[in-house]
């Protein structure tokens, strides 16, 4: 029954990865291309991504939580100005002009992680997809390891691991008593 849930949720995510590929438009200007994210589909997406990590369960707090950060700090951005701000990249070019890219709070920042976590979240689906029967804490430790912990300090690797397996067993004592 669970299995089934998990693949409803990487159809799901599968469709809106789909969607915004088609969505980013890459335009010829000059001697170089141009791309166009719209930051409502973008944002959307990642909102799936949210919904995902919610029905994986508690393992993914801290996640999760990242995540919703990130998802809100575009949100913002985009509320100050929907039409200057429709284009992610747009964002992006004028952060980095105004030397802002580099920044813990930028928009940059959260697109980056943003785009990261997407990679975790579409691993995480695809081994799950591809063996179902994989125990969960070794999917999520092969695909955090293949995906965020080589942009992760090692105290970051740390409390990953500690998180995941507390929450793991939690779970399982849960299904256990309950």
């Amino acid at each position: 029954m669970k299995r089934s849930r998990d693949m409803e949720k990487r159809s799901e995510i599968n469709s809106a990865i789909e969607e915004l590929s088609m969505l980013v438009i890459v335009k010829p200007e000059g001697n170089h291309k141009i791309a166009h994210i719209p930051t409502k589909p973008f944002l959307s997406l990642c909102y799936l991504v949210l919904q995902v990590i919610d029905k994986i369960g508690p393992t993914m707090a801290v996640l999760r939580q990242d995540v919703s950060q990130n998802i809100k700090r575009l949100e913002v951005m985009h509320e100050l100005n929907p039409s200057m701000n429709s284009n992610l990249v747009e964002i992006l070019k004028s952060e980095a002009t105004k030397g802002k890219a580099r920044k813990r709070s930028s928009c940059s920042k959260a697109f980056l992680w943003l785009t990261r976590s997407l990679d975790f979240s579409s691993a995480l689906l695809q081994s799950l997809e591809n063996d179902p029967k994989k125990d969960l804490e070794q999917i999520i430790q092969e695909c955090y390891d293949a995906t965020l912990s080589p942009w992760h300090g090692w105290i970051s690797s740390a409390a990953f691991r500690v998180i995941t397996i507390c929450s793991i067993n939690f779970m399982l004592l849960m299904d256990f008593t309950g």
